[in-house]
């Protein structure tokens, strides 16, 4: 059954780069945020090919919105909480990512990182709820008679929800904290000695003090994710189920690893089979700028210009941050455009524009740029292949 699973999943994903009209029924886990953002262009690909897609959506949603035009149809589902609390919680958690880590010690971030991770497994489950203890959505679900779920694994449940409806499982990720996901569900070797952790700010050229930290760091982050991760989303498995389940053991059942990168653009590392590099998936050819924003960039000659974005989760930060970015990008001879809601900066330069928007596919994928300060994970591809 798993190896017939597996083939079936890979002949799909074939499909999805023919132009046959004879195309499968997929289901799509929701998502958050620029995990959505980068979802969207793969499906609507998906449906140029001939696919039907529909997309699981929460009736609480930053990003998701049911309302807007697309060529996908929407699955909605109820969870238990407000939009509110959602961005009170994500507000709480970039106020402690940009401002409080530093001036911290390794112990209180801990204990403050843990509290944080504990809201976000109370989300987690709601939306789980939503789902798997809805008998509507789930009796919805298996006559959808669907061929396989395609998820990014940010939110968990869709390893047990692909189990419950008997249908291949394929993931679509970046990377996990400290590759915990995909060193330990999905059995991806990773030797300390010369494979640095995600996020653990070391590169491959390590000696011996760092390879006894990244020993460490990947021993610490697999604990912390024990505590706020595995041992809750096991025990919530197993009620599901009616027993004993381990929810790593059932992300390990996803058929194909969809990895958004390169390997050239990683450390080298081990892989697997059923690791598949797809960076960049998400680009698309470039549209015209709107008028304004082509004259700015045409008027920058020869030195070029610089994009500037925080991500699509941060929109403003404080006035004292926003004078000292402004400042700092004001000595410098590019022209900049930044992606910006907050008030316009005191010390903002001549040659910076701000914005409550950036076409970001658009201006990397149409111009040699300086390179492009992002938050984030999808940029730096358009940017490569312009």
């Amino acid at each position: 059954m798993k190896l017939g699973k597996s083939l079936y999943a890979s002949v799909l994903l074939i499909l999805c780069m023919t132009s046959s009209a004879n195309g499968g029924n997929i289901l799509v886990w929701y998502t958050e945020a620029s995990h959505w953002i980068n979802m969207k262009p793969v499906l609507d690909t998906l449906i140029n090919r001939g696919h039907q897609v529909t997309v699981l959506t929460p009736s609480v949603s930053m990003f998701m919105k049911t309302n807007e035009s697309s060529r996908f149809r929407y699955e909605p589902f109820n969870v238990s909480f407000s939009l509110e609390a959602i961005e009170a919680y994500m507000e709480e958690f970039l106020h402690f990512s940009m401002y409080e880590m530093d001036q911290m010690n390794y112990l209180q971030i801990y204990i403050r990182f843990m509290e944080i991770m504990k809201t976000d497994f109370y989300f987690s489950l709601g939306y789980l709820d939503g789902v798997l203890k809805s008998d509507t959505v789930m009796k919805k679900l298996k006559e959808g008679k669907y061929d396989l779920l395609l998820a990014d694994p940010l939110y968990p449940g869709s390893d047990l929800t692909a189990e419950i409806l008997d249908i291949p499982l394929i993931f679509s990720l970046r990377f996990s904290l400290a590759n915990n996901w995909e060193r330990l569900c999905g059995q991806l070797p990773a030797p300390p000695s010369f494979v640095p952790a995600a996020m653990s700010k070391l590169t491959d050229q390590m000696n011996f003090s760092e390879r006894v930290w990244n020993l460490l760091f990947y021993a610490l982050q697999d604990i912390v994710l024990e505590k706020t991760f595995w041992k809750e989303l096991d025990e919530y498995y197993s009620e599901v189920k009616g027993e004993s389940t381990l929810a790593c053991e059932m992300m390990s059942r996803a058929d194909i690893w969809l990895m958004r990168t390169y390997w050239d653009f990683d450390f080298p590392h081990p892989f697997l089979p059923n690791f598949k590099f797809v960076g960049g998936i998400h680009c698309r050819p470039a549209k015209p700028l709107p008028e304004d924003m082509e004259e700015f960039v045409q008027s920058s000659g020869d030195n070029g210009v610089v994009v500037f974005t925080l991500g699509s989760m941060i929109n403003n930060i404080t006035t004292e941050k926003a004078n000292m970015i402004a400042s700092a990008l004001a000595q410098i001879p590019q022209k900049v455009l930044w992606r910006y809601r907050g008030e316009e900066p005191e010390t903002l330069g001549a040659n910076t524009r701000i914005y409550n928007w950036i076409p970001q596919n658009d201006l990397l994928g149409k111009y040699i740029f300086s390179p492009a300060l992002c938050l984030g994970h999808s940029y730096i591809w358009i940017s490569l292949s312009s």
